[in-house]
């Protein structure tokens, strides 16, 4: 009755909200980079609209199907490995109804159920009125904003399962524990690598490089097929005296740490989102804890007392000054996604523990944590690499300690923030680093950097690069042209002319 009479007076027409894509919805192309959706499992896509996601998992030759209450009545609801509940639950007017199409998700869900629902950052692009607990557009349709963290509690509470924010408006409900650990296990310690083998030697290669990076040798279920097969005339104890006669003492070593810092950090992000027994987590795992720790309790007592120190603001702010890689200011430390590795494991696992809960957002390029209080933000500088002063796109954060999330765009900003100093936010080794450092040091000398508080945005930026004369070719100062009011700029600072010398400012 409460549904049908809200329908009568709202009017609204779910139907109206279903979309033409082009591409992949941006749940799914998540499920895909996650590998939740790949050859080899089932997918169905539930409430799929005009079935744009299905057509385009159809075109990736992955086992797909799709129902829908309008578009596709006749879809078949068969109970699936993946499946996608994308965009519905945020156009169901009644609570109780909404909670009633996940559970019938969830039923026909065998392995994983993705969920998807647009956030409270969006109600800018809703055009429409407040009404009970969402918005109702102008063309009739309903809309209720989750926060992000009330779209994971939301789908916890109903399935009664551990969930995993994969990204912002993403949530991973898993059937059982080990695959959600698996999941959790592959962002935090990537699965291996291997080189690609031909024959004999080079498979033996390829488990040489296995046990410098790793610190251990593999166990044969690490292996592919092919690979085993390769090796399948060894036998056991040949093949480990072939490996260590050929592996780098000094690589395994720093391997073994490498992996021994890698596994703690797992079981303390473990810990932050409930921890299984030894059995329950993937077999490289196990085995990383054989090779490097007494026991699995004495791993897990290391990994408790590391999440500890994550909150100890004395410890976190030493780790800060000790990092090798991020620029440090009084309220946090900045560090680019590709250095993120680089970071002491404390401040890794503070960064994972914010992802895991509030999900990556799809596009960041420089991370910043607090050492104020807990709170992590991604910021997305789209032009990090070709602009030597990136202007910011958009910020994603989480306040760690109410979960509460904050979404920032800059698109329609006239006078957007930018960066300075961008070798400060690598690792000191980056390939990158010598040419973005020799910029800062001529923009130094140049008098660009006397007056900081007038730079951190584009018209305080290029107010002072018009102030010292100064002008920007890609990663090169030169002097501006001079031309008042129309008078030629003198020989040799037109826009012909040759940049500065290297020593000088080029870049």
């Amino acid at each position: 009755m409460w549904r049908g009479e809200m329908r009568e007076v709202w009017n609204s027409d779910r139907r109206l909200t279903a979309i033409t894509r082009s591409a992949l919805s941006m749940p799914a192309r998540q499920a895909v980079i996650d590998q939740q959706i790949r050859p080899g499992v089932s997918v169905l896509d539930f409430g799929c609209g005009r079935g744009d996601d299905v057509r385009s998992l159809h075109h990736m030759q992955l086992d797909v199907t799709g129902w829908d209450p309008h578009f596709f009545p006749d879809g078949e609801q068969k109970p699936s490995d993946v499946v996608l509940l994308t965009y519905v639950l945020n156009v169901i007017e009644n609570p109780a109804e909404r909670r009633e199409t996940l559970l019938r998700a969830w039923t026909l869900t065998r392995r994983v159920l993705v969920v998807s629902a647009r956030l409270v950052w969006e109600r800018n692009k809703v055009n429409g009125d407040q009404l009970a607990d969402g918005v109702l557009t102008g063309r009739g349709t309903f809309q209720h904003l989750f926060g992000a963290s009330e779209l994971r509690d939301f789908v916890q509470e109903s399935t009664g399962v551990r969930c995993v924010s994969a990204a912002p408006g993403v949530v991973y409900a898993f059937r059982d524990d080990p695959a959600r650990i698996a999941f959790l296990a592959r962002r935090i310690v990537p699965d291996a690598e291997w080189l690609a083998s031909e024959d004999t030697a080079s498979a033996i290669a390829a488990v040489v490089d296995f046990t410098e990076r790793r610190g251990r040798l593999p166990r044969l279920e690490e292996m592919s097929v092919p690979l085993s097969e390769l090796l399948s005339h060894l036998r056991g104890t040949e093949l480990q005296r072939l490996v260590r006669r050929s592996a780098d003492p000094e690589k395994m070593t720093a391997g073994g740490k490498r992996t021994t810092l890698n596994t703690l950090l797992f079981l303390a992000v473990e810990l932050f989102n409930g921890r299984g027994p030894f059995g329950s987590l993937p077999l490289p795992i196990q085995l990383d804890i054989r090779s490097c720790f007494s026991s699995y309790l004495e791993a897990c007592k290391r990994a408790d007392r590391l999440l500890l120190k994550l909150r100890d603001d004395t410890y976190v702010r030493g780790a800060m000054r000790a990092s090798e890689a991020g620029k440090l200011t009084p309220t946090a430390l900045y560090v680019h996604r590709r250095a993120i590795d680089r970071l002491p494991t404390v401040l890794r696992l503070y960064e994972h523990c914010a992802a895991i809960a509030a999900g990556h957002p799809p596009q960041w390029s420089v991370a910043k944590l607090k050492h104020q209080g807990r709170a992590v933000s991604w910021l997305d500088y789209p032009d990090f690499d070709t602009d030597p002063h990136p202007r910011l796109h958009s910020s994603y954060s989480i306040e760690m300690r109410s979960l509460d999330t904050t979404h920032l765009s800059y698109d329609n900003s006239a006078n957007r923030p930018l960066l300075h100093r961008k070798h400060e936010f690598l690792a000191p080794d980056d390939p990158d680093v010598p040419k973005y450092r020799r910029l800062t040091e001529a923009e130094v000398r140049a008098g660009l950097y006397d007056q900081p508080h007038l730079i951190g945005t584009e018209q305080g930026w290029e107010a002072e690069l018009e102030r010292c004369s100064r002008a920007l070719r890609g990663h090169r100062l030169v002097r501006r042209p001079a031309s008042p009011r129309g008078i030629p700029p003198p020989q040799g600072l037109g826009e012909d002319a040759e940049p500065e010398p290297p020593t000088a400012g080029a870049g």
